[in-house]
């Protein structure tokens, strides 16, 4: 094996847009439920995790082992969640030194930084579905019941909406492989990879703050805002 080309689709209670991969994984009711790989350009292959489908053993080592490059769009996303899968620390992540983002392969292109929108602008055969945001929003986030409380849907609540989402998986990786394909004679430099990776490791290790001065910071934003507040009043 030398090259895996992943997608995952996840839930967590935490919202990605607004906390970012790192917190979102670190929610107690993180769970990766759909895996979809293919193994050197092979027919993808979809794991059911949520309804009891294990991932191969030889994909589980593959995803430590540096000597098999991991491709996905925007890569962070699945590497940091396949982190916490293996029950790593927090703290701790796969090696970004072994993977490779086709997100990063795109941006140097100048083409749009989303899987549908590269899609559409190479034209791809097989493009992204685009049920998918409905989808995503009815099984990977939180759903208010008729008492206002969040709810989790399951497999089992939508039979057939749960195999269109694992359609739906599947042809993320077909997407994703295509794209590298269309790519092939524009390759990124290396030097360029080594960029990505060296910020891959700063944000794994983020950034220590004095947390004293950022609340001081704060404390003494409020009261300027509150200062100067009564002033503007006493003048207008």
């Amino acid at each position: 094996m030398k090259t895996l080309s992943i997608d995952i689709e996840t839930y967590s209670s935490v919202d990605l847009a607004k906390c970012g991969v790192y917190k979102y994984t670190e929610a107690p009711d993180f769970d990766i439920f759909l895996f979809g790989y293919a193994v050197d350009g092979s027919p993808v292959q979809v794991v059911d995790l949520a309804c009891g489908e294990t991932i191969p053993a030889e994909i589980i080592a593959a995803l430590t082992d540096t000597g098999v490059t991991k491709w996905a769009f925007n890569a962070q996303f699945e590497r940091v969640c396949l982190s916490r899968y293996l029950r790593f620390p927090v703290g701790q992540y796969l090696d970004p030194a072994s993977w490779k983002c086709t997100m990063v392969w795109s941006a140097t292109l100048g083409l749009p930084l989303s899987l549908e929108g590269a899609g559409a602008v190479l034209g791809l055969e097989k493009q992204k579905l685009k049920e998918g945001k409905d989808l995503i929003r009815y099984f990977c986030t939180p759903a208010k019941s008729r008492d206002w409380r969040f709810i989790r849907h399951s497999p089992s609540d939508a039979p057939e909406r749960w195999e269109q989402f694992k359609a739906y998986n599947l042809r993320d990786v077909e997407t994703e492989m295509s794209i590298q394909q269309k790519l092939s004679k524009f390759p990124v430099s290396e030097s360029e990879w080594v960029n990505y990776h060296v910020d891959q490791e700063i944000n794994d290790r983020g950034i220590m703050l004095d947390m004293m001065m950022v609340r001081q910071a704060i404390r003494c934003n409020e009261q300027y805002k509150k200062t100067h507040m009564e002033q503007a009043r006493e003048l207008t």
